[in-house]
C-alpha cells in the first residue's frame, strides 16, 4: 500500500529480527495516545498470547519482556517516521504518517 503510493519502505522481519526491549521502549513516546494501551498492541490470537496466559489488561511495562521473547504478540506492522509511530492496525493507520 505504502509503495503504491510512492513511498519508500525499509521492511524488517520480525521473526528473523525481532524488536529489542529498548527499541521497543523508545517507541512508547512516538506511538499516539490511543496505542499507548497495552491491548493495542497484542494479537490475541497469537499462539504465545494463550500459552502465556495473558489477559489484555497487562502494563505495556509488563509486556515488552515478553513481546521481545516472543514477537509474534506484537501487533503488526509498526511504521516509524520522523519520530513518529504507529502500529498499522488496519493497514490505512500507516498513512498518518505521512499526511
Amino acid at each position: 500500500m505504502l509503495e503504491e503510493c510512492g513511498i519508500d519502505i525499509r521492511y524488517r522481519e520480525y521473526r528473523e529480527d525481532p524488536l529489542s526491549e529498548e527499541e521497543l521502549h523508545a517507541l512508547l513516546p512516538q506511538l499516539p495516545k490511543e496505542d499507548l494501551e497495552a491491548r493495542s498492541w497484542l494479537r490475541t490470537k497469537d499462539r504465545a498470547y494463550k500459552e502465556l496466559a495473558l489477559s489484555g489488561d497487562e502494563t505495556v511495562e509488563q509486556l515488552i519482556p515478553l513481546m521481545a521473547q516472543h514477537p509474534t504478540l506484537l501487533q503488526r506492522p509498526i511504521g516509524i517516521l520522523n519520530g513518529r509511530a504507529v502500529i498499522g492496525r488496519p493497514a490505512e493507520k500507516l498513512l498518518n504518517l505521512v499526511e
